[in-house]
């Protein structure tokens, strides 16, 4: 490493050198230029840091158990004509991109360092069914169960206290270069008052071409999305189950888009190169083991005749 080049911490093993970030942020930054996901610089003790919003989609086959109290909940107690709209409004817009479709980019706005997923609109849906349960028909209950008190996709079941983010929606965090991967989902599971342990989620680079690499713990997530680049349709980050996520390389992801047969036909082919290869290995083995017992024959009759 040259000691007179100035270099930026990508994990514990790997060092980026400043120069190359600064670039690469330049193409990041005209990029999103005019939109909240530009990031800013500054320096702290002569290191550069990076700061600003990071996405990161929904990529869990599992519900996720949420708080039932948060820790600073809010209760609206004016019931005047804004109150309907008080606590689901504020959650769609601190939590996820309320008009937005799941994956778009356009129109994200800036949310809040600290948002509440508040209960008070979900408690009180729930009471209403409750009690207006006797007056709906079978077809209004099957709708509201099936609703599930959905906020832009996502779901939460006020019994079970279980949370289903749509698969392949987008949240973004605030976060900056210095925090690890564990401090991002840390900040991502405390946002949405996550009761499962950080331990149980990993976070996977996912590429178009099916390439799938694993974030690990001491990796800064936000410098590795600057060196990715800014687009989005390119790779993204997804949060997965650390029992269910799995790497999948450039060489594997180059064939997972073809069909069956296809894929079948790449096989056979593979196991035939395969038992050629086996074949070419064992006759020349099978040859050197003839010259080495031919070699060991003759020595035993020389020694035998002296």
């Amino acid at each position: 490493m040259d000691e007179h080049q100035i270099y930026m911490k990508l994990s514990e093993e790997k060092h980026i050198p400043k120069s190359d970030i600064l670039s690469l942020l330049r193409t990041y930054n005209c990029y999103h230029e005019g939109k909240n996901f530009q990031l800013r610089t500054r320096e702290e003790g002569g290191e550069l840091i990076l700061e600003g919003l990071l996405n990161i989609y929904w990529g869990l086959y599992r519900p996720i158990r949420l708080q039932m109290f948060d820790d600073n909940e809010r209760f609206c107690l004016n019931r005047s004509s804004a109150a309907p709209r008080s606590s689901f409004e504020s959650n769609n817009n601190s939590q996820i991109r309320r008009t937005a479709p799941a994956g778009d980019e356009e129109g994200v706005q800036e949310e809040e360092d600290c948002p509440q997923l508040l209960r008070t609109r979900s408690d009180a849906s729930f009471m209403r069914v409750q009690r207006r349960s006797n007056t709906h028909t079978a077809g209004d209950l099957q709708r509201l169960r099936t609703h599930r008190f959905s906020i832009n996709g996502h779901f939460y079941n006020h019994k079970t206290s279980v949370f289903t983010p749509a698969f392949g929606s987008v949240t973004n965090v605030r976060v900056n270069s210095s925090m690890t991967t564990r401090h991002v989902l840390n900040l991502l599971l405390h946002k949405f008052r996550v009761e499962n342990k950080c331990e149980e989620f990993v976070l996977y680079m996912v590429h178009e071409s099916g390439e799938r690499i694993r974030l690990r713990d001491d990796e800064r997530p936000l410098v590795t999305r600057v060196l990715h680049g800014p687009c989005e349709k390119i790779s993204k980050i997804f949060i997965k189950e650390a029992d269910l996520g799995e790497e999948v390389t450039y060489d594997v992801a180059q064939y997972i888009k073809f069909e069956i047969p296809v894929l079948d036909s790449f096989v056979e082919k593979l196991k035939e190169e395969e038992e050629r290869e086996i074949t070419k290995l064992t006759k020349k083995y099978s040859a050197l083991k003839s010259m080495i017992v031919h070699q060991l024959e003759g020595k035993a009759v020389t020694s035998d005749r002296v």
